[in-house]
């Protein structure tokens, strides 16, 4: 070959290094697609995914490790192929009334609020769904933040999984499910991140997972009305609704979802969603002074749900710095819960939790996402 010809051979660059394999976030995954993820990405046998659920879900586990009763090799398979994402305790804070407000960073670097209320025939935990909410209610703190992003399934159930190893630890219980309902009505709208919700949902009802009954399950909404249907379809859980309002001219100025969607449209979803036997949906009023308490609003209410299986919960307004909003009394809200009554409308007034802690309705404002640590956990 001659000199000439030797260097004009093109000139080649190196190949640049395979991006690595993304790893499986493997809690996020239903028993259906942990099957197919063990049998057809992992070479292995079909049996081996409830057992990897079982640790997951059952147990909790934040570690490969931790599951002894699979192989070594198959536990190094996991760890190269997939990843368990646990949320870390960023803040613990705890109200006079035994309520625990968490604050959890995610591996983002973006913070969630969960809000654990223990009660002498219950222990409820209160489930976030989103980082901050788009929807952007005048009187919610968490509505100030604007929607960051939806919370995978696993971020969802990891609440679940976190606060039970906390009542564990701090209320002494050797089951490993201590909680006994589960609210979503933390950070977020649920059902504007339902196929995250949903398959969180079958998670935690899985008799293989927390298996939590339907019963004990609640889902708040402001009002999604395309998304309600789906979700009465979809599934088996219990519905609630942010109405808090008795005229649209009302809602609209405090629930801009209610300019798409008005309180006819949401009343109309309402009547068509299957509910089983006995079931009632909730209704959800926040009372603030003088804006949605007068007699007047009571009287519309009771027509307004006429013809549908409800329930009222009052709820006194927490109220919130700089939104300009006050809560209704005492006296009041009694006042408003009797003409209710009288209308022959089951209404409550209810507790509200965690008010000196900000971890009460509409106050999970998570100072996390511009004031990260700054609280100590206790």
């Amino acid at each position: 070959m001659s000199e000439t010809s030797a260097t004009s051979l093109p000139v080649t660059e190196p190949l640049p290094a395979p991006a690595p394999a993304r790893l499986v976030d493997v809690a996020s995954l239903s028993m259906e697609a942990l099957t197919r993820f063990v049998t057809e990405e992992l070479g292995e046998r079909a049996f081996r995914a409830p057992q990897i659920y079982r640790w997951l879900h059952q147990r909790g586990a934040t570690s490969f490790d931790e599951m002894t009763d699979l192989s070594k090799v198959l536990r190094e398979k996991l760890r190269a192929r997939a990843e368990i994402i646990p949320l870390v305790k960023d803040v613990e804070l705890r109200s006079i009334d035994g309520t625990i407000k968490y604050r959890w960073k995610t591996r983002d670097g973006r913070y969630i609020e969960s809000v654990y209320m223990p009660s002498e025939d219950r222990r409820t935990l209160c489930v976030s769904t989103q980082v901050g909410c788009a929807m952007a209610c005048g009187f919610c703190m968490t509505g100030t933040m604007g929607l960051k992003r939806n919370l995978t399934p696993s971020e969802i159930v990891a609440q679940v999984h976190a606060v039970n190893r906390e009542v564990r630890k701090n209320e002494g219980h050797e089951t490993l499910r201590p909680l006994s309902n589960l609210v979503f009505m933390g950070m977020g709208e649920p059902l504007h991140n339902f196929e995250n919700l949903k398959t969180a949902l079958a998670i935690l009802q899985s008799q293989d997972g927390p298996n939590f009954s339907h019963r004990h399950i609640t889902v708040s909404t402001v009002g999604l009305v395309p998304m309600i249907e789906r979700f009465g379809k979809e599934t088996d859980v219990k519905l609630a609704i942010s109405l808090n309002a008795s005229t649209d001219e009302q809602r609209s100025k405090t629930m801009p979802v209610n300019r798409k969607w008005n309180i006819a449209a949401l009343l109309d979803a309402c009547r068509k969603f299957p509910l089983r036997q006995g079931r009632r949906i909730t209704f959800e009023y926040v009372l603030i002074k003088g804006f949605n308490d007068a007699d007047e609003d009571a009287h519309r209410l009771i027509e307004l749900l006429k013809g549908i299986p409800v329930k009222v919960n009052l709820i006194p307004y927490n109220e919130n710095p700089g939104l300009g909003f006050h809560t209704t009394g005492e006296e009041r809200a009694e006042e408003f819960r009797a003409i209710l009554a009288d209308g022959h409308v089951a209404a409550y007034i209810r507790r509200n939790r965690g008010r000196d802690i900000a971890g009460a309705c509409g106050q999970l404002a998570n100072r996390g996402e511009t004031q990260a640590g700054a609280d100590s956990t206790t």
